[in-house]
């Protein structure tokens, strides 16, 4: 950082730590005695952060943990609540059925099936590569722990962020126990979470335990006039624990989870729309789909982006005007500004599942040796179908081809597409431009861990482990799997090829050279409403990136414990690594004909790594009745690299893999119990040089991933305090500066960086982008416009230049000459575009633009390019956000004694309170990707009586209603630039009845 910047930071650093310090600071994990006695003071929160059971306060990590009963009345109700509770932490919805959860910056912004989380998911210790974190929610678990740094030397795989870690209530041997908790809510909620424990005899007893939710949909549909985005869905959990002997004991575990709703996997789309330009420097532009100025969507802040794609600058809509089905722009209307209402044909349909399978068994070798092995086998998959601009067509299909359609083909336009409708096997029959997409997969997974423990009394202790993984995603066989973009029009202009094909023998067509060949159409669907058929998965008639996937790890991983002293312990972890990931390369094909989907190979890679962590941590006796812990730790972290999807047929336009990302982080934090364990506060500093940061961006199409390196510095501050009897205060502060390092790269909103002689159009063969001069464009449009010599008789007035070959500018048709070095610039053009000759050297027989009428001309005028790369370096990490805040105040009273009354009810009153900085979607950090601060409001009222388990409460969640966008996907050039954005729930109200026997 330079000076200002660290001036900047320290005094951030000094106002966050002030308003900490006055406020108290924030919830690493709390509890309460449960005993009746009179005073509520703060009860240990037990965690197995380090494979033994220890207070929270012990344990040299930074580490959040909540039991059930903090969750229900902090109203984290599953994954994305996380965030309002925990310091440096920030959620969003991803575009392909994913999500990214990250911690202190670090998550998950690759886009690759081969690609690994930065913030690790568990279950009772068993890592979850698949999972559905997101979509399913907390129930009758025993604490959900997330650490935060670096992880891999204590259990599971290894991540760089962190490790989120569910573990689930086992079962209570000799005990019968039973719970159900209703929720009634807005939206027609209703919410059942339920619980029963029996013993069998005094050796065993079996747990089962579920959840359901339904509710209405907190979205609407304008074309349908349905409410969506709405839940369906439940688990439920069966558990067996036993022990046979003093030293024998373990569990064996089954869940599953399934949803079957109008979830909505991509929020609203947004745009600030391009229309284009109709002259450039004097000169006319020509019409339709020869030269596309507009690129879709220009580059502007989001809330200043309520306009419709131009759909001209997509390929779908592109393509319908080669098809003649359109004229221009199909997306006119202004757009509703409600973030909550779409316009889809359909409403989106959402289904997801997961079933887990575990075992876990302890066995004590010795009093101070204990053996333990972790099994588990999972399957997980998601299929989500939505409208792909979220937008209604305010123009219809043309009921005669349109003006731009090759005269060759208007025969054959009123035959396949009578009165402009076009029936589509997958969309149905329809006059107007439909464009849907799918992401889809599943995965399993099996992994085995051993693990050995010790207990010694005396001032050395281990824990010792290894962890096979097999884990493999998504398979040609399963239509759903892969990621689809479908289009009516791309099915139009399969059909109008197909049939010129037919009508001339195989001599003519739209795609390809002679020979011409049938592209096949995926027929599987009826045709008649919209994915009421089936998909084959096969067809040439839509975009499918597919990349079947299998990952191979191996690790032998574990911690030394050496007591120096007897309040000084050193800590040394090691981890070795051995990842092993294949995937099978199918090429992304469109409007090609022959076979589909066939595998040009297999991909693979290897990485063996050693990461680890080593510190100390410090417990000086300076009171009988306080208790303190500092710590300091240097940690290595270690995220897998990966293979990136399939490119085109024929194209190398990215890097096949991208390398792993490595996090070396240092960390010192201190844990701190005051006043007889009325206060707990806790703070922590830290430092990454993040080396080899996962990033992603759309190319042609396609998520490439590339790495680049970064640094991340941050504080975090967490407390709870009850300074009186009847009242809690819990509070947390993270503070969090991330910038990248030594990095350039081409924002795709702003190709020519401000440099007005360059000029961004678009592609007219694959609707991508590309930089040519603006005396070039100009040059080459005057050739367009110039009659044509020797006209073709069935178009009289045609240009010298065709459509099809002023579509080729940004592929190079007009490009420099490299061959003819030192050839004037003019005559090399002039030479490319023969027909022009003529025109141009003979003053009365042409324009009067002559050669001498170019003086702007240089060389490399004609040739296209990607860009010009900005300098990243300084800008911040994609959702990482300066300042987390958050504050709760928790008030009890009892019943009994309030005007003579005699009762076992209590009340309980609580209010939290979250706010997060701005951050920004993508790491140009324009105004585009600006997302803006945010807070959120939580209430709850209870009613208990803790002798009969009878509990009421009313609750408020986002109670004042904030529309947040908490994330931004800004999709490639040929759909147009256009933004999905992800919100979180508008405000909900309800009740609760619980009751426990």
């Amino acid at each position: 950082m330079n000076a200002i910047q660290n001036a900047k930071f320290i005094r951030s650093f000094l106002l966050a730590g002030s308003s900490a310090l006055a406020l108290s600071i924030a919830v690493p994990a709390f509890g309460q005695e449960s005993e009746e006695d009179a005073q509520r003071i703060l009860g240990p929160v037990k965690v197995t952060t380090q494979k033994t059971e220890e207070s929270i306060q012990d344990v040299p990590i930074a580490v959040s943990a909540f039991d059930e009963n903090t969750l229900d009345k902090l109203q984290l109700a599953g994954g994305p609540d996380l965030v309002k509770s925990i310091p440096n932490v920030a959620f969003s919805k991803s575009n392909f059925t994913g999500y990214n959860f990250k911690i202190r910056g670090i998550g998950a912004d690759v886009v690759a099936q081969s690609g690994d989380a930065g913030v690790g998911v568990h279950m009772n210790d068993v890592p979850l590569t698949g999972n559905r974190l997101f979509e399913a929610e907390f129930y009758d678990v025993e604490r959900v722990e997330t650490l935060r740094g670096p992880q891999g030397t204590l259990y599971g795989r290894n991540s760089t962020g962190g490790v989120i870690n569910v573990i689930t209530n086992k079962p209570v041997l000799g005990e019968r126990q039973s719970f159900v908790r209703s929720v009634f809510g807005t939206y027609d909620t209703f919410k059942l979470k339920a619980m029963s424990n029996v013993p069998i005899g005094d050796k065993a007893a079996f747990r089962v335990a579920g959840s359901y939710l339904i509710r209405d949909g907190f979205a609407d549909n304008l074309v349908t006039g349905n409410s969506i985005d709405d839940r369906d869905l439940y688990s439920i959990r069966a558990t067996l624990a036993f022990e046979p002997n003093e030293r024998l004991r373990g569990w064996m575990m089954f869940e599953e989870f399934q949803e079957k709703d109008n979830r909505i996997r991509a929020g609203k789309q947004l745009c600030k729309k391009d229309p284009g330009y109709a002259t450039l420097d004097g000169i006319s532009v020509p019409g339709g789909a020869t030269l596309i100025t507009s690129l879709g969507c220009q580059e502007a802040s989001l809330l200043g982006s309520y306009d419709r794609v131009n759909s001209a600058a997509t390929l779908g809509g592109g393509l319908a005007i080669v098809a003649g089905l359109l004229s221009g722009d199909a997306f006119t209307d202004p757009l509703i500004r409600d973030l909550r209402i779409i316009e889809s044909a359909f409403d989106p349909q959402y289904s997801a599942g997961m079933t887990v399978y575990a075992v876990k068994i302890d066995y004590d070798i010795s009093d101070t040796l204990t053996v333990t092995y972790t099994g588990s086998y999972s399957e997980s998959s998601v299929v989500s179908k939505e409208d792909y601009n979220k937008v209604a067509p305010t123009i219809s299909f043309n009921t005669e081809a349109g003006p731009f359609m090759n005269p060759a083909l208007r025969d054959f336009y009123p035959v396949l597409f009578p009165g402009g409708y076009v029936t589509d096997p997958q969309l149905g029959r329809s006059n107007t431009f439909r464009t849907f997409d799918l992401s889809g997969g599943h995965s399993s997974q099996f992994s085995q861990e051993l693990r050995l423990q010790t207990d010694f009394n005396g001032w050395l202790n281990f824990n010792a482990g290894v962890i096979k993984i097999d884990y493999e995603a998504t398979s040609i066989e399963n239509s759903n799997d892969g990621y689809y973009v479908f289009s009516n029009s791309l099915t139009a202009l399969t059909q109008l090829h197909n049939a010129v094909r037919t009508a001339t023998s195989g001599a003519g067509g739209i795609f390809g050279s002679a020979p011409y060949a049938a592209v096949p159409i995926d027929t599987n669907g009826n045709g008649e409403a919209l994915f009421e058929g089936s998909l084959g998965g096969d067809g040439g008639n839509y975009f499918r990136s597919l990349s079947p996937y299998k990952l191979n790890s191996l690790a032998i991983f574990g911690e030394m414990y050496v007591d120096i002293s007897d309040s000084i312990k050193f800590t040394i972890g090691l981890r070795v690594t051995d990842d092993n990931k294949k995937q099978d390369i199918y090429p992304s094909i469109l409007f090609g004909p022959g076979a589909r989907y066939v595998t040009t190979g297999v991909q693979k890679v290897d990485f063996e790594e050693v990461t680890g962590r080593v510190g100390f941590d410090w417990k000086p006796n300076w009171s009988s009745t306080d208790e303190t812990l500092f710590y300091a730790f240097y940690s290595k972290g270690y995220k897998g690299g990966g293979i990136n999807p399939p490119q085109p047929v024929g194209q190398e336009v990215f890097p096949v893999t991208f390398e792993p990302e490595f996090v070396n982080s240092y960390e010192i934090g201190t844990k701190n119990t005051f006043n007889n364990g009325r206060l707990q506060f806790n703070a922590t500093g830290f430092a990454y040089d993040y080396q080899g940061y996962q990033i992603t961006q759309i190319i042609n199409r396609t998520s490439a991933n590339f790495n680049i390196n970064a640094e991340i510095k941050g504080l975090e501050f967490e407390t709870v305090w009850n300074p009186v009897e009847t009242l809690i205060i819990n509070s947390n502060i993270g503070i969090l500066e991330s910038a990248i390092k030594d990095t350039k790269a081409i924002d795709v909103l702003d190709r020519t960086n401000g440099n007005e002689r360059y000029i961004t159009i678009k592609n007219g063969v694959n609707y991508s982008n590309c930089v040519i001069s603006r005396a070039g464009l100009r040059a080459i449009m005057i050739g367009m416009k110039t009659p044509h010599p020797t006209p073709p008789a069935n178009n009289p007035n045609a240009t010298l230049l065709p459509g099809s070959a002023a579509a080729g500018i940004c592929s190079g048709a007009f490009a420099d000459n490299p061959a003819t070095t030192n050839v004037n610039e003019e005559a090399n053009f002039i030479g490319l575009l023969n027909p022009l000759v003529t025109a141009y050297k003979t003053p009365n027989n042409g324009p009067n633009d002559t050669p001498a009428n170019f003086p702007d001309l240089r060389a490399g005028d004609f040739t296209p390019f990607e860009g010009f790369a900005k300098d990243l370096d300084g800008k911040a990490i994609p959702n990482a956000p300066e300042l987390t805040w958050n504050l709760g105040l928790e008030y009890t009273w009892d019943a009994a004694g309030v005007n003579g009354v005699s009762s076992d009810w209590g009340f309980t009153a609580r209010v939290d309170y979250y706010y997060q900085a701005d951050s920004f979607s993508r790491v140009w950090n324009t105004r585009r990707d600006k997302l803006k601060s945010w807070e959120n409001f939580n209430l709850v009222l209870r009613m208990e009586d803790v002798g009969s388990g009878l509990s009421f409460e009313f609750f408020g969640k986002n109670v004042t209603n904030e529309d947040v966008i908490t994330g931004a996907y800004l999709t490639d050039d040929s759909s147009g630039l256009f933004t999905n954005i992800f919100l979180t729930d508008p405000a909900t109200w309800g009740i609760a009845v619980s009751k426990s026997w």
